[in-house]
């Protein structure tokens, strides 16, 4: 699934060809979504002009001064430019045709995305208005941390990826986080110390920035507007290493299944 780095990889890489410029025509096939597409997109999104493409955790937003589009990539999603005369392949559910010729393409071959609109701030939606505070934003510190996991048994690695906690922080992210921070993902977030939870949150910062600077993860079908991979794969130090030598003592990565999501650590490293 597309986490943080990889939506605000794609945001940037659209944002530098939406910003500022009208639609022209916006092409539905296949409206059956995780949610299906607004009906009155086509209507209310030709002949718009994006004033931003901006991001809400894992959500897409599209302004235009009457409303916006709240796209999101669902589990296997991407929204890539395509040349005007790319014939539509079977996951190929909508384009967006700008008047300067790009043609942005929303592929979905799981159908859990969604492409909706809202005349009405985005923010405010039911999707978004109960969202946590964004990791990389000031907002968001151990002690935030910190206080919202006071009294909680839930583990420390199904918290941090609880939307209402922290937003966008997804499975990949949250392991190698945890890895760096030198904290067992089972640890009962109610049990961890305030300058352990200091420690996390500078972790989870410095791996979502560097995944954003190498254009996010790649594992299986993740591409960015531009069609390109991301490459923060090569970074990893214990996601999907399960049996390899860890890369700090050399003991054996490990795996489970925690909150019904496969998880890593290093045996010796997290305590």
């Amino acid at each position: 699934m597309p986490e943080l780095p990889e939506v605000e990889t794609t945001r940037r890489g659209i944002a530098l060809r939406l910003e500022g410029r009208r639609v022209a025509q916006v092409i539905v096939r296949e409206r059956r979504l995780r949610w299906p597409i607004s009906a009155t997109l086509e209507e209310r999104l030709t002949g718009a002009v994006i004033d931003a493409v901006e991001r809400r955790g894992k959500y897409l937003l599209l302004r235009t001064r009457n409303g916006a589009v709240i796209a999101h990539l669902g589990m296997s999603g991407s929204m890539s430019f395509v040349a005007q005369d790319t014939a539509p392949t079977k996951h190929d559910h909508v384009d967006i045709r700008m008047e300067s010729g790009d043609v942005l393409r929303f592929n979905d071959p799981r159908r859990f995305g969604c492409l909706l609109w809202t005349d009405n701030e985005p923010t405010k939606h039911p999707l978004l208005a109960k969202l946590g505070p964004e990791p990389l934003d000031d907002e968001f510190s151990g002690a935030t941390l910190y206080a919202a996991s006071r009294g909680r048994r839930v583990a420390i690695k199904p918290h941090i990826m609880n939307a209402g906690i922290v937003v966008g922080i997804g499975n990949i992210y949250a392991s190698e986080s945890l890895f760096r921070a030198g904290i067992h993902p089972k640890r009962a977030a109610g049990r961890i110390a305030l300058p352990r939870m200091e420690s996390l949150v500078d972790a989870i910062k410095t791996v979502l920035t560097e995944a954003i600077r190498l254009g996010g993860t790649t594992l299986r079908d993740f591409y960015n507007g531009e069609g390109k991979p991301g490459y923060f794969r090569a970074e990893l130090k214990c996601y999907g290493r399960d049996g390899e030598p860890c890369v700090r003592c050399q003991a054996p990565i490990r795996q489970v299944v925690l909150g019904q999501r496969s998880t890593f650590y290093c045996v010796n490293c997290q305590t």
